[in-house]
């Protein structure tokens, strides 16, 4: 298996590691030959701390590309919006204590290369701290309070933050990890009599993914099936703990509280949906773009756009196109492209939110087909049709917002290749309740994205099946509920 240190640039790791190959950020991200499909492992030695920055796209497009990232995005999500002290409950006091008796002061970092110090003095720390967040080059900050220490602050290293006389041990630090050193894991065990069942809901949300009628039906239908369900507000997410199972029926992203309810639920062993790797995932175009062209699933021609190629979005596309910020969802973020100076326009405001963009061609349709997907079965069908007069679903001028018509039918009323085509998509995700978002043009079906956290509206998706589309849901999680707590 072909092991990749990735830097932001060469010069940052000019020492050799056996076994591995050191690639730049814009190589990796670039060049074609590191998006076949070949086995690899990506340790990513970037800056990581901008969310859509450069070092971002390493871990997210290398675990697109089943290159198996040390971070994953995951993590890099923990530590922009985690708090020490929650981040590391899993390190003894004592450990700490013993590791930082002879310091003088009341504030104190340690970096760990690989779960290594640089100074050789606290390896055993170092280890524990790299096995609950599992970032290459970590400095960890330490505040004596009361006569004790803590943990006061995290943050991840770049390649280029090692000083010169430590690069050195980073290559031994590395070569002893790749020899096999494992992380531990965490879970949680739980036991009750009523399962209980979260809905995490904002009712300040301008665009729910779940009208009130349909969340009171989620609640009834939790009720009926024997659980002790509830309503959970954004700023209860020390509640997640005690659930069995959480339904997010708020808009996710991942620089969002519904990520850290995710990521809180997932860590402590309570059932969710959305998953938080199923945010992760669907939330950016990047990533799925990476997908989609690994398992060869058909979309619309597809340019990943950054600085140094914007050039050729005319010549590889035509006019008009479609340009995405990768993070885009309800129409935003998608700008239709007529003309060479909107192209760099629209560029320059896209470029400042994130270092890649999603260019596609445009493929004129009177609607777009939606594949609800749960629990890798096909749920029900929606044709989504375009706004009057525009080309989105959703037309939005100056505080109005206008939307096309919902037509929801039977799995089985709909064209097989289009179900089809959108099971074997959202399989690539996982096993969580998907929105796959289709066209169909030129006598071929494109898949266009997949959303983790789709619409059901009492009175509009849950036309077709009724009732039976929230027994369906809420019941898939108290089975997983039950199976994990040993039951049947």
């Amino acid at each position: 298996m072909n092991v990749l240190f990735v830097v932001n640039q060469l010069r940052d790791c000019t020492t050799e590691i056996p076994g591995a190959t050191v690639v730049s950020a814009r190589e990796y991200l670039t060049d074609a030959a590191y998006g076949e499909s070949q086995p690899a492992r990506v340790i990513n030695l970037c800056r990581t701390d901008r969310y859509q920055g450069r070092g971002y796209y390493v871990s997210l497009l290398a675990e697109a590309q089943g290159h198996h990232p040390l971070p994953e995005v995951k993590t890099l999500g923990d530590l922009q919006a985690a708090q020490p002290d929650t981040l590391f409950t899993g390190v003894p006091a004592d450990l700490i204590e013993r590791a930082l008796a002879g310091v003088k002061g009341d504030t104190h970092t340690l970096d760990s290369y690989l779960g290594r110090d640089p100074l050789r003095r606290n390896d055993a720390l170092c280890q524990r701290l790299f096995g609950i967040v599992r970032v290459p080059l970590l400095r960890a900050s330490f505040a004596r309070e009361g006569g004790r220490w803590k943990i006061s602050g995290v943050q991840s290293l770049s390649a280029g933050d090692i000083p010169v006389e430590h690069r050195a041990f980073f290559a031994e630090a590395a070569a002893d990890y790749l020899a096999g050193r494992k992380a531990p894991r965490c879970g949680r065990d739980t036991t009750g009599d009523r399962p209980r069942f979260g809905i995490l809901y904002n009712e300040d949300e301008p665009e729910p993914p779940s009208n009130r009628a349909a969340l009171d039906k989620f609640i009834e239908t939790a009720r009926a099936l024997g659980m002790a369900a509830q309503f959970i507000r954004r700023d209860e997410i020390e509640r997640v703990s005690s659930l069995d199972a959480l339904f997010i029926r708020d808009t996710t992203n991942v620089n969002h509280y519904t990520y850290q309810f995710a990521r809180r639920a997932a860590t402590d062993g309570v059932i969710v949906i959305d998953d938080p790797e199923s945010i992760l995932r669907c939330t950016n175009k990047v990533y799925l773009n990476a997908l989609f062209s690994r398992h060869r699933v058909p979309v619309p021609r597809t340019m990943m756009v950054h600085r140094e190629n914007a050039a050729q979005v005319i010549p590889s596309l035509s006019l008009p196109c479609i340009l995405k910020l990768p993070d885009g969802a309800f129409s935003l973020g998608v700008a239709k492209i007529e003309s060479e100076e909107s192209l760099f326009e629209c560029l320059d405001e896209f470029f400042a939110k994130s270092d890649m963009v999603i260019a596609q061609e445009w493929l004129p349709t009177d609607f777009d087909w939606r594949v609800a997907i749960y629990d890798r079965r096909p749920l029900f069908v929606c044709k989504y049709f375009m706004a009057p007069g525009h080309w989105q679903v959703v037309k939005r001028e100056k505080g109005r917002k206008f939307e096309g018509t919902t037509s929801t039918m039977a799995v089985g009323e709909a064209p097989e290749i289009v179900v089809k085509t959108a099971l074997r998509a959202a399989n690539l995700i996982g096993d969580g309740l998907y929105g796959v978002d289709l066209k169909q043009a030129n006598n071929q079906c494109y898949v266009m994205e997949i959303n983790d956290n789709p619409n059901i509206d009492a009175g509009n998706e849950d036309s077709v099946l009724g009732d039976a589309l929230y027994r369906e849901i809420v019941g898939v999680m108290l089975r997983r509920v039950n199976a994990r707590n040993g039951g049947h």
